[in-house]
């Protein structure tokens, strides 16, 4: 890092063996802009967006965070901005040969001495929240559920101030796809195991159609819930149902039984060991990988010390990154299960037409980041630098504690619906372009990794990281601060999101064909 003051001429090297450099002033910085006694800038340079520290030959290694993530495509002169078309994206990593269980972790032993007022369930999970949720088995049924929810809300919610909200489980599954192909395991226990999560006590309610391929028996078999599917199931074709006043009674009254026992849930005092916090970062920019996601990677740190299940994700953004992970894997079973889901999405996104190069957005572009190996290397961080103790696969259900690899696509809204699946309680999502996402069944805390972003989206953003940039904080201080606000909005206190209601539609990964 220069050391100026942001107001004049500053760039961050994120590494000593780092041939390039972020501009962090905002605004960027205009050519014939001068690093005193280093160089001066060839072109205007956009905030967050790459300098070239020396001479680069045509083909030459660019290299950021210590890693090649691309080949010079001509000659690149010192104090050339470094844009998009001049870096040569590299091949991806190979998955054999790599490097198994050789970064042992320091111990720092555990961290103890905190706690969160949460509300526990009979199966031993423990919610942040307190939600009535009603499920569904297909899309069909989406509009009556959200007049079902709307009457809910007006009629029955008001008289249980101690549940915190009634949300539908809508999604576009369940019927017109190929129910039966070996893919379609993934969207069906994504929607039985989010059916569980732990903000909704064991009590979600199930509507369905009655026609539709996914049968409330396949979705739910018998044993899943605490109680009989058949008692907290609505069936809109069953013949008792004379009208869609009918339906709607059968919901209302079937709600006002299971507010009746969320209602009756209170809040204790619960070891951090209870907190499953999902990890994932949208609107990524060259900052990302700077100030927010070693923030979150600080506090994942914490969190696994004091118990907490993590769980990170985004397999095209952490693919190239493959050679770190495995080398951090507690054994060679779990090495062996990452290099697994890695095989597998790039044999999907080859059956696509497309490789990882797809994934980088025109937001990400604007933030810096010319390419997803770029993109990977301030991705990867947010994991901390803790044992991987574990992996899921794409909406399986969470078995253990630690660091975990949740295999996720890296699209936000399907990213949050598989963490969700495998048992989230808590989520934590960095942004650099900013973005308004939310969830409904889970608190969203939301990181900034720029201050003048944060500025702006005073309302939006709950913690800004990008003090880190200017010198301002340490990743120590964020992470800490990070780890205290997570604890209190695991206790109650509503992140922005949860403040003005936003949040995004469940979207399911089906990678199943549809008929």
């Amino acid at each position: 890092m220069s050391q100026t003051t942001p107001a004049q001429p500053f760039y961050i090297r994120m590494h000593a063996s780092d041939n390039v450099a972020i501009v962090v002033n905002d605004g960027g910085l205009p050519a014939g802009a001068e690093f005193p006694g280093e160089f001066v800038l060839n072109q205007h340079v956009p905030q967050g967006h790459k300098v070239a520290l020396r001479e680069l030959a045509a083909g030459e290694s660019i290299v950021r965070y210590g890693v090649t993530i691309g080949h010079a495509t001509r000659a690149i002169r010192r104090g050339d901005w470094v844009e998009e078309a001049l870096v040569r994206l590299p091949p991806a990593q190979d998955l054999a040969g790599l490097p198994v269980c050789t970064v042992k972790e320091e111990n720092p032993g555990p961290l103890e001495g905190y706690t969160f007022e949460g509300y526990r369930n009979e199966d031993g999970t423990v919610g942040t929240r307190n939600i009535l949720a009603i499920t569904t088995t297909v899309q069909c049924v989406a509009g009556v559920v959200e007049h079902a929810v709307k009457r809910i809300k007006m009629e029955l919610l008001p008289q249980y101030p101690g549940v915190d909200d009634v949300i539908a489980l809508e999604h576009t599954y369940g019927c017109g796809v190929a129910i039966d192909a070996p893919e379609a395991d993934i969207p069906i226990r994504t929607l039985r195991n989010i059916s569980l999560n732990p903000n909704f006590g064991g009590q979600a309610l199930v509507v369905s159609l009655g026609c539709e391929k996914l049968q409330p028996a396949r979705l739910l078999p018998p044993g899943t819930l605490p109680v009989p599917t058949s008692s907290c199931l609505v069936c809109l074709q069953d013949e008792r149902h004379v009208g869609f006043e009918s339906m709607i009674t059968s919901i209302l009254e079937m709600a006002a039984k299971t507010l009746a026992v969320l209602g009756q849930r209170r809040r204790v005092t619960c070891p951090v060991s209870d907190l499953v916090v999902g990890l994932q970062c949208g609107g990524s920019d060259a900052f990302s990988g700077v100030t927010a996601n070693p923030a979150v990677g600080f506090a994942s740190d914490l969190l696994v010390r004091a118990g907490a299940s993590v769980l990170f994700s985004e397999t095209t953004e952490v693919r190239d990154a493959i050679s770190q992970l495995t080398a951090r894997a507690a054994n060679p079973e779990v090495a062996a299960d990452l290099i697994r889901e890695m095989a597998w999405y790039d044999r999907y996104l080859e059956r696509g037409g497309v490789d990882r190069s797809a994934n980088t957005t025109p937001g990400n572009k604007k933030g810096g980041l010319v390419n997803i190996v770029e993109k990977a290397m301030g991705s990867v961080v947010k994991s901390g630098t803790g044992t991987i103790s574990g992996v899921l696969g794409p909406g399986e259900k969470l078995r253990s504690k630690g660091l975990i690899y949740a295999a996720t696509p890296a699209s936000d809204f399907i990213c949050g619906t598989l963490q969700m699946a495998a048992g989230m309680n808590l989520h934590v999502f960095t942004t650099g372009r900013g973005t308004p996402y939310g969830l409904a069944a889970v608190p969203v805390l939301k990181v900034a990794t720029r201050s003048d972003l944060a500025r702006r989206w005073h309302d939006l953003m709950d913690l800004n990281a990008g003090t880190i940039a200017t010198g301002e904080s340490t990743i120590a201080d964020v992470g800490w601060e990070l780890f205290h606000l997570l604890l209190a909005v695991a206790s109650g206190k509503k992140t922005w999101a949860e403040h003005w209601k936003l949040h995004n539609a469940l979207t399911l990964f089906n990678p199943a064909p549809v008929t």
